[in-house]
């Protein structure tokens, strides 16, 4: 049966509607690899797959083939955003990582449906039935004032301890999340605290030198071993918990006998991570200066000693068997060592252009299958013993990840991190169907192809990649620069790509091919910004040596090297006429350059803090910038004069850009995306949704569309499409019932828009005068006032300009902002803590 006659009586008979396919994998992705093929033949796949979902509201009858419908435009990374989706039966689908915010599910059937680590910000799940849904992570543990330094299961998995900045240990019960015990004794942090093997003891070790002993039960301190004369870095207890082994800053491991609490053995060597072999004969220890040193725990005689990190060990761990270890360092790299020989056996490095890098801390699962590692600045990731491939990762954690483990049974993670909470995570691996190109590393720039189709990003994974608007997916990836990539730009027929990087070069690339055109040398630091000029003829870079330059892209030469920014350079542009330069600067200045002769023709301080971003008209007579001081600030190019200042960032302002026709401008901070009309001043639209700082913003070359990226390492594009008269300051609103909105225009014509649940926008031009002070709104009364030429409905619910595609991963992992669970039916009471905890409402 063709899918072309795709009815609620023939689906039932479809073969999709006659098993789930989530354990297809290769099926499912068979099919998603064609969602976007727009051939004669396939062009109609994702329509009917959005189709197959619709016509399961309260049909039961095809739910198996609407949840693998659903499954399937997942898995082909397809945006399901905005849908209405009240009474869609899709049991058992697979939504991990699905970008669904705004999505309406009040009243659907989503049992046993998948959710790991989606985005379900603005979500409405009122009456919806989600018995046994999977959020992949649980409940997080909030209850320390400082940071959390070290996590462990209890040997049944029942419980957790934790040990904190606030010099604290506390034990929670992991099945509903409240704290069980507070234990008070430490004067200073507690740096590591570990289960005994029958669970019911628990052995601290702290900066305040000691090493405590405490009863579960009671939560009393049963012992207390002094020694150490510095802090304790790393303690555990042997497998048959008769000792202990410590680490310390006073460069000893020491082991310790529980039961007369007296010290058995002092090593000395510079190695405060330590830990027992699983038969207890062994003692592993990580040192400062990279060594790893196996030592016998009996006799302290050292049996093993190798070295290949370059820099301090934080954590080493015996596999289950006792044959490898495993170790994390400040080299960013895991390392997999055999026990026998001391050859390394495996390693994997993290992301080596992050700004802070170092691996914490590391564990092998109980299967030594297995390992969990946390980073600095990266997610918690799982890795595969044998391959060294990365197979999951975990994010939603504000601050650096100091702790990570796995419980006994293997499928949970916990993890403790600096900003003061425990989380715990569910491995479960066999829903993770979606393939995903990486994580891109911050976003520093992202720009439109001049006919629109195509996005350029660069990331600090060195790497420059071209997207599909469309699809969202990736066609190039340029890989030549050594270091992070901060700025790119297309030439003006959008065959070339220019980009400049902190490896102090800038790189010409055709876009067809994907190879290096050019290779231009001259800055001695940082290249952070660069642009085509108008004709595609010149190139402008801005270095953080403080100069700006102009080269000729045929030839590759320098033609000037324009001095006078005292300080970095983070923004250029050539004027449309392609005479002028106007650069941006941490010197707090804007500058405007003749081309021709390299002189500076004006210079504006009036920014109280460096200068991020700048942006030009189209006419050329107009400038905008974006400081560090929060502000937005519009320039007359002529008379060098401040036009508007725009306030409502909260934080520093990091891109700006015009509107095509000048009337608008969007500005990207560390807090938000901001539109503002350029005539008043005044700011019409908030745009939320990334889940960190926003580094780059831009207008489509038509105006339907902003392009923003983040350091979240998402690039989003956004639909403006609902601003239909590009010519007039206007306002949207809702009616009551939300089935119609009405933008008011100043050239006295208003458009009522109907607006119909598969999101198509109908457009009926009404020949009532805005002057007038009532307009009939789907047959009700709504007051309209006029203010500054602008037509306004009395309420504030102006509708979102949406995120229509999304391409990355999230740092932020699993979203709840403002979703919305109003008698929702089948979460569990710790579900519903996460929901709260994960700013849902219920």
């Amino acid at each position: 049966m063709s899918w072309n006659t795709c009815e609620n009586n023939t689906i039932h008979q479809l073969c999709i509607n006659q098993k789930l396919l989530n354990a297809e994998l290769s099926v499912i992705q068979f099919i998603a690899d064609r969602v976007d093929d727009q051939s004669q033949q396939l062009s109609y796949l994702k329509p009917k797959l959005f189709q197959i979902i619709q016509l399961s509201k309260n049909n039961p009858s095809i739910s198996i083939a609407a949840a693998n419908a659903a499954t399937i435009l997942n898995t082909a990374n397809i945006s399901m955003s905005y849908q209405n989706w009240d009474n869609i039966c899709i049991p058992h689908a697979i939504l991990d990582r699905a970008f669904l915010e705004g999505t309406t599910f009040k009243g659907a059937i989503l049992d046993h449906v998948s959710f790991f680590q989606a985005s379900l910000a603005n979500t409405n799940f009122t009456n919806a039935s989600t018995n046994s849904i999977n959020f992949g992570e649980y409940t997080y543990f909030q209850g320390h004032l400082g940071s959390v330094n070290s996590v462990g299961f209890s040997p049944d998995g029942s419980k957790l301890v934790s040990g904190s900045d606030d010099k604290t240990i506390r034990i929670w019960d992991i099945t509903s999340g409240k704290q069980i015990q507070s234990l008070e004794g430490h004067s200073h942090r507690v740096n590591s605290v570990g289960f005994s093997p029958d669970g019911s003891k628990i052995v601290s070790g702290s900066e305040d030198k000691t090493i405590r002993i405490w009863d579960v039960s009671s939560g009393k301190q049963l012992q207390l071993f002094q020694g150490h004369f510095k802090s304790v870095i790393s303690v555990a207890l042997s497998p048959d918990g008769s000792k202990i082994v410590s680490g310390s800053y006073d460069q000893t491991i020491r082991t310790w006998d529980v039961s007369s609490g007296k010290q058995m053995l002092s090593l000395s060597g510079t190695a405060p991570r330590v830990a027992f072999s699983p038969d207890g004969s062994k003692i592993v220890a990580g040192s400062f200066y990279g060594w790893i040193q196996i030592w016998d725990a009996l006799s302290g005689k050292e049996l093993q000693s190798f070295q290949e990190h370059a820099r301090c060990v934080n954590s080493v761990q015996f596999s289950p068997d006792g044959s490898k270890i495993v170790s994390g360092s400040d080299d960013n790299i895991i390392r997999i060592w055999d026990v026998l020989s001391g050859k390394q056996l495996q390693s994997f490095e993290g992301d080596p252009t992050a700004i802070q890098s170092g691996v914490e801390s590391v564990a092998f699962s109980p299967d030594g299958s297995k390992i969990v590692s946390a980073s600095l600045n990266q997610p918690v990731q799982i890795w595969d013993v044998s391959s060294g491939k990365e197979l999951q990762s975990f994010e939603g954690h504000s601050n650096i990840v100091h702790s990570v483990g796995f419980s006994p049974d293997g499928s949970k993670i916990v993890s403790g991190a600096g900003d003061s909470t425990i989380r715990m995570w569910d491995v479960s691996s066999e829903k993770q169907i979606q393939t995903f190109e990486g994580r891109l590393g911050s976003v520093h720039s992202a720009r439109f192809s001049p006919d629109g189709s195509k996005i350029a990003s660069v990331s600090d994974d060195n790497t420059i990649r071209i997207w599909d608007v469309i699809s969202g997916k990736q066609i190039q990836s340029l890989e030549e620069h050594s270091s992070s990539v901060y700025s790119v730009g297309f030439s003006p027929d959008g065959s070339k790509i220019v980009s400049g990087s902190d490896d102090k070069t800038i790189r010409i690339w055709d876009i067809t091919s994907g190879k290096e055109l050019q290779s231009l040398e001259g800055h001695s630091r940082s290249v952070g910004s660069v642009a085509f000029s108008p004709d595609g003829s010149k190139i402008v870079s801005g270095s953080y040596d403080q100069t700006v330059r102009i080269w000729d892209v045929s030839s590759g030469k320098e033609l000037q090297s324009l001095k006078g920014h005292s300080g970095d350079i983070s923004s250029v542009g050539f004027s449309p006429d392609g005479s002028k330069i106007v650069s941006g600067s941490y010197d707090a200045t804007i500058r405007i350059w003749d081309v021709s002769s390299g002189e500076q023709l004006q210079s504006s301080e009036t920014h109280s803090g460096a200068v991020y971003s700048i942006g030009i008209s189209l006419d050329g007579s107009k400038i905008v910038s974006g400081s560090f001081d929060r502000t937005v600030r519009i320039w007359d190019v002529s008379s060098g004069k401040q036009l508007q200042l725009l306030q409502g960032h909260s934080d520093r302002v990091r891109s700006v850009a015009f509107s095509p026709d000048g009337s608008t401008i969007v500005s990207g901070g560390w807090d938000s995306i901001r539109v503002w009309d350029v005539s008043s001043g005044k700011q019409v639209q908030l745009l939320e949704g990334h889940s960190f700082h926003v580094y780059s913003v831009e207008f489509s070359l038509d105006g339907s569309k902003i392009v923003s990226g983040s350091y979240d390492g998402t690039i989003r594009i956004w639909d403006i499409s609902l601003r239909t008269h590009p010519d007039a300051t206007q306002y949207v609103r809702l009616s009551p019932d939300g089935s119609e909105m009405v933008s008011s225009l100043d050239d006295k014509r208003n458009v009522s828009l109907n607006q119909s649940h598969n999101d198509d926008i109908k457009l009926s031009e009404n020949s009532c005068d805005v002057y007038n002070t009532k307009l009939s709104v789907d047959k009700k009364q709504s007051e309209l006032s006029l203010e500054n030429g602008t037509v306004c409905l009395p309420n504030d619910d102006i509708p979102h300009w949406k995120c229509i595609l999304r391409i990355g991963n999230d740092g932020v992992g699993l979203s709840l902002k403002n979703s919305i669970w109003k008698d929702v039916k089948g979460l569990t009471p710790a579900q519903k803590l996460l929901v709260e905890q994960r700013g849902g409402t219920f």
